[in-house]
């Protein structure tokens, strides 16, 4: 990934030279970040690609687009940067990158004098050298509202404006349109009733081609993330672990069955909105190889892991025996708890965007829906067994989480089966194998990222391997 660094000029100044500066602070400042997904390995270089002035003065806010390598490999990631000579705002302290010809720069996310402008642009339509922001057909924006960051969110950063918008900068960046935004407006034009709206977005150029920087949809402030109430409800029960689940008041299966229910209409607006393809026994094998390929680099890089491979290779090559074809279609590709908020009319569906580790080319292709059950299937898992990650092992907590999650596990099978019409859990060697793969992806993740987490993935994969499809 290479491009022309694009100097601005505002006002008789010009900043690329600050961009070549901060890109040289950026090697130690990046693995600080939450949204670097590159944390388990060395930077040996950033370089900067574009640098836009969005304000010119004091404060300045400066859109940067930096280059970064890692064992040979090259990924863009944007920042929005902050500079003043003056008083920094309060922001957090691993905001700052440095000082730069007496100035201080620092990652502006969370300077609500400085990222008001961002939605100021949008409802203006402006073009500003390279960037340009914009509004969805028919969507009419409120100028002047000012931002937070939503302080949870791991791989992009979101600024919420006023009650009304939340705006989604997508941190590392690929060229062309975001499959977030490309699947929100599907969606929209079938009119799908568990996503928020899109509002506008804000694109610009890499690699020569238009590229999708920021996604701005309808705020929804009563709604409660899915893992919240998820992770409520496991923490109710543990506190009384006699009491069944289904008698605890804080019981989720009702939900988890509405979830299935609306995960299973988004799947069918998918369909009509972008169509079907029929997978293949070449493709089948295709999907395989993937799943191989990825189980040998993550046991190369995960001790832990190995002891499982036998098993997991076997899981894997009893696709090759699946009935075909098997139907292809868009998914949401990374579902999980953490991708859902719930309302006060019932469950809507967040980024669209696909598993950030993978390629643009792998987020795009046409999948069996089989995944998006497995993702949250996996997330179930993950809900029940958070409160025992670092603490002494306890059998009645264990014997507990995984009642709570088989009983969710379930309750979400069901509730897609009635508006599928066909049960997940009858195509049980597609979608262990599925499971597994994502348990694989999970432990790469926990390993580079929050290695006291590891176990979560390892408990499920054991266990899947021994109770087989079923």
């Amino acid at each position: 990934m290479s491009g022309p660094l694009d100097t601005t000029e505002t006002g008789g100044e010009t900043h690329d030279g600050v961009a070549d500066a901060l890109a040289a602070l950026l090697p130690e400042w990046l693995p600080t970040q939450r949204w670097f997904a590159g944390k388990d390995r060395d930077i040996t270089a950033v370089r900067a690609l574009s640098c836009t002035t969005v304000t010119e003065g004091d404060p300045l806010l400066l859109h940067l687009v930096v280059e970064v390598e890692q064992d040979g490999r090259l990924e863009p990631y944007q920042l929005l940067v902050g500079s003043r000579r003056a008083e920094v705002p309060d922001v957090a302290a691993s905001a700052t990158i440095g000082e730069v010809d007496g100035a201080t720069y620092y990652e502006a996310s969370g300077d609500a004098d400085l990222t008001a402008a961002l939605l100021d642009r949008m409802v203006d339509g402006a073009l500003v050298d390279g960037l340009l922001f914009e509004t969805e057909p028919g969507a009419e924006l409120t100028a002047g509202l000012r931002a937070h960051p939503i302080t949870t969110e791991q791989s992009n950063t979101s600024l919420v404006y006023g009650s009304q918008y939340i705006l989604k900068l997508f941190r590392k960046l690929s060229p062309g349109l975001n499959k977030d935004l490309r699947l929100h407006r599907a969606l929209r034009e079938v009119g799908s009733q568990h996503i928020a709206e899109p509002l506008g977005s804000i694109s610009g150029t890499l690699d020569g081609e238009p590229t999708t920087i920021g996604m701005l949809q309808r705020f929804m402030p009563d709604a409660v993330d899915g893992w919240v109430m998820a992770s409520t409800s496991v923490r109710d029960l543990m506190a009384d672990p006699s009491v069944s689940p289904e008698d605890l008041g804080g019981d989720f299966a009702g939900e988890a069955s509405r979830l299935g229910r609306a995960v299973a209409d988004v799947h069918a607006d998918l369909r009509a909105a972008l169509g079907t393809e029929d997978a293949d026994a070449a493709e089948l094998e295709r999907t395989v190889t993937v799943m191989l390929e990825r189980l040998d680099r993550v046991a190369d890089d995960v001790p832990e892991l190995v002891p499982h491979v036998p098993g997991l290779r076997a899981a894997f090559d009893a696709m090759r025996h699946h009935e075909v074809p098997v139907q292809m279609q868009s998914i949401h590709g990374d579902l999980h708890l953490g991708q859902v908020l719930r309302t006060l009319s019932g469950w809507l569906i967040l980024d669209f965007e696909g598993e950030p580790a993978a390629s643009v080319a792998e987020r795009s292709r046409l999948r069996s829906a089989l995944r998006d059950v497995a993702g949250m299937l996996r997330s179930f898992d993950y809900a029940a067994q958070q409160l025992l990650v670092g603490g002494p092992d306890d059998p009645v907590l264990a014997d507990v989480a995984m009642r709570w999650a088989r009983r969710n596990r379930d309750a979400f099978c069901d509730g897609y089966a009635e508006v599928a019409g066909t049960d997940p859990r009858d195509a049980a060697v597609l979608l262990r194998a599925l499971e597994l793969d994502k348990a694989v992806y999970e432990v790469a993740y926990e390993h580079a990222n929050r290695p006291d987490w590891l176990s979560v993935p390892l408990a499920s994969i054991e266990r899947l391997m021994t109770e087989g499809p079923s």
